[in-house]
Parts: structure tokens; sequence; C-alpha cells
């Protein structure tokens, strides 16, 4: 509790601080926007820690929902101290310290948390190598962004406080040593994926919510990244085209999905829904897609079509292009529900196509030795259970009758 009562202060520090304006400077409201979504890890990682003491994933959760708190605290603090020289104390220092916060930030979310999810403990002694070696990474990053000597961001020129300006070594050693955080990410996700092949029912579960969420934020942010590159704009800076700044605010809530998904796995809280999860956001997330292209391209070739025409274009285009979105929504959500139910659900898609048999069959069959054999299959086909008996009750009319006589 007190680490969660921490990054609550400190993120509203972050938040209620008051902008300079004595020389025109801001800070970018698009910095602040990452810790946002990191203040669900300090709630779930309490939560989780309340629950399962013994689990270090609550743990995980609170030290990178503390870590990315104060990383915003620290932002804020150090931009405010240099832009109004004297007000706060050792404001270098502390900016100098959010420039390196970022690497444990990071690398305990695709390192430990990967490695010891869901009940804390590494798949086998083989991955201890992997630990130890994730470790060594993060704390050599760590000391060597802070020694790397160069400018602070947002801050004017202000050199790193802490960089050896006379040690070009220490910036190529940490270049040398970056490389090895995002292998060591992939090896902790190749972890994961070993846990799940050798895991049971419950287990496989919880390695799916997890598994879901991270890939739906890497799918957000690489889509994000992919498309500010192609327009040739930064990430949250000023100018950038509505919709990516939509789409860049989407990105960075996208990461609440994580520990949301970490807090349902470990406390086992609707564990089995997650299949229901996936599903709707395949069905969902292809027919937006499939909406957005047929809508786009509806309406570029109606208006290219009243140009040819009229000679300039219509707003009659987007209007008949959103009717016909409209007409079209249902018949396509359906064809994609039956084409996601084939490619990724097919036992249960044939499960319901021969229900659906067997419903047709029951409203005309009368043979009630037939009926039997086609239920015992039935069963066998959907359930596929080790056994199939079936137990008739006997007909106790006659019975009664002969007790009356």
């Amino acid at each position: 509790m007190l680490l969660f009562s921490a990054a609550v202060v400190l993120f509203a520090s972050a938040r209620l601080a008051p902008v300079p304006d004595s020389r025109g400077a801001h800070l970018p409201v698009g910095d602040l926007l990452p810790y946002v979504p990191f203040l669900a890890f300090p709630v779930v990682g309490a939560l989780v820690a309340s629950r399962r003491p013994e689990n270090p994933v609550g743990w995980i959760c609170l030290a990178v929902g503390l870590l990315w708190m104060f990383s915003g605290f620290t932002d804020v603090y150090g931009f405010y101290g240099v832009t109004r020289p004297g007000s706060v104390p050792f404001p270098i220092v502390l900016a100098g310290i959010n420039n390196f916060l970022w690497v444990p930030s990071v690398g305990l979310i695709g390192t430990y948390l990967l490695l010891l999810f869901p009940d804390g403990a590494l798949p086998s002694r083989r991955w201890r190598p992997l630990a130890w070696l994730c470790g060594a990474v993060l704390v050599s990053e760590s000391v060597g962004s802070m020694l790397s000597p160069g400018p602070l961001a947002h801050l004017g020129g202000v050199q790193n406080p802490f960089g050896l300006e006379g040690a070009p070594w220490v910036e190529i050693a940490g270049n040398a040593v970056l490389p090895l955080l995002p292998l060591c990410m992939l090896a902790s996700a190749l972890s994961l994926v070993m846990r799940y092949r050798r895991a049971g029912g419950e287990q496989r579960e919880q390695i799916k919510w997890i598994a879901s969420s991270a890939l739906a934020v890497v799918v957000v942010y690489m889509v994000t990244l992919g498309l500010s590159l192609l327009s040739w704009t930064d990430w949250f800076v000023e100018g950038n085209p509505p919709w990516l700044i939509l789409l860049q605010y989407a990105a960075g809530t996208s990461l609440t999905a994580i520990p949301i998904a970490v807090g349902f796995a470990v406390l086992k809280y609707r564990l089995y829904d997650i299949d229901i999860i996936i599903n709707r956001a395949l069905v969902y997330g292809s027919l937006t897609v499939t909406l957005v292209v047929v809508y786009l391209g509806g309406i570029i070739s109606l208006q290219g079509l009243f140009r040819a025409l009229t000679g300039q274009g219509s707003q009659l285009a987007i209007v008949a292009t959103t009717l016909a979105i409209a007409a079209f929504f249902n018949s396509a959500r359906r064809r994609i529900q039956a084409f996601i139910d084939r490619r990724f659900y097919r036992r249960k898609y044939d499960a319901r196509k021969t229900l659906e048999v067997f419903s047709a069959k029951l409203r005309d069959e009368t043979d009630l030795e037939a009926l039997s054999e086609e239920l015992a299959r039935v069963v066998g086909e959907t359930m596929q259970p080790a056994h199939v008996s079936i137990w008739l009750r006997p007909d106790e009319a006659p019975r009664r009758d002969a007790q009356a006589l």
C-alpha cells in the first residue's frame, strides 16, 4: 500500500504541477501522456500483491508503476526548475535521473514480467541464465544511459549532469549493450510460449490473457509508428494531423491492457472469458478495417465519378457511401464471424453445425432407438467424451394403470 500511495502522489504531483510560461517554454502534453496508462500498473500491482503476496508478478507491476510515475514527476520537476531558476532544488539532477528511468521501466515489463508470469516462478532451471542476463543488461544499460554525455530532452541544451564528457567509451558501451535488451525481451516472450505448450488448461487461459493484451499493444504501436514515419512526423508533436494524434493517444492508452490482463489472469477472475474476447476482437477488428476500406474506396470512387461527370466533387458521395456502409454492416459482420469461426474456432464451429443438424432431425424423427443412436453420435462428435451411454426413463403410465385395476 505504501508503494501504491507513493505512485499516486508522484502522478498527481506531475499532473498538477504548474507549467512555466515566463520564457514562453512549455512541456508538450504528449510527454505526460505515456504516464497515464501506466497508472494502471500500481493499481493492479497493489491489488495482486495484497491478494497474492507470494507472487512477484504483483510486485513487478507495482515497481513498474512506481518507476513510471517517478519518471513523470522528475520530467516535470526538471523542466520546471530549469525554466524557473532557483524555484526548486536540484532540478538538473532529477532531470538527469529521468534520463535513464525508461530502461528499468520498459525492461521489467518485457523481461521479468514475462519470465515469471503467471505463478511467479521460472518455467524451469534452464531459464536461470536468461534471468541473470536480463538483470545484467538492465543494470548495464541503466548505468550507461545515466553516464552518457549529451543534452537532456526538452531542457534547451542543458547537459546531463551525470555524463562523463571525457569518456566516449561510455556511449559506445551503451550502444553495444542496448541491442541485448530487445533480444532479452524476445527470449522472455519465447519462455512464455514454451510455458504455454506445456501448461494445463487453467494456466493456458492465464497466458492467453497477457499474450492477447501484449499483441494488441504491439499491433497498435506498430501501426501508429508506421503511419508516423509515412507522414514524416515525430511522436506527439504539434502540427500532426488530428487523426494521427488520436491514433497516438490510442497507442498510449492501449498500454493499460497489459496490467488489466495481468490482474484478470493472476487473480483468475473471469479467466475463461478470454476466448470470447479474442473472438470479438478478431471479428470487430476485421470488420472495422473492412468498413474503413470500403468507406474510403467508395468516397474516392464516387468523387472521381462526380468530377468526371460534373467537373466537381459532391457531398452526395459521402452520403451514399455512409448509407451503403450502414446497409452492409450486419451482412459483413455475419460473414466475418462465420469466417473467423471456421478458421480459428473450427471445433466449436463444427459442433454448432452438428447441433443444428441434430435439432432439425429431432423434429422429424419418431423412432426412439434411431434417435438414441443419433444423440450418442452427436454427443461423441461435439464433446468427445471417453464413453457415452444413454439411460431412458421407463414409462410408468402402464404400471399406474395396472395398480388402479
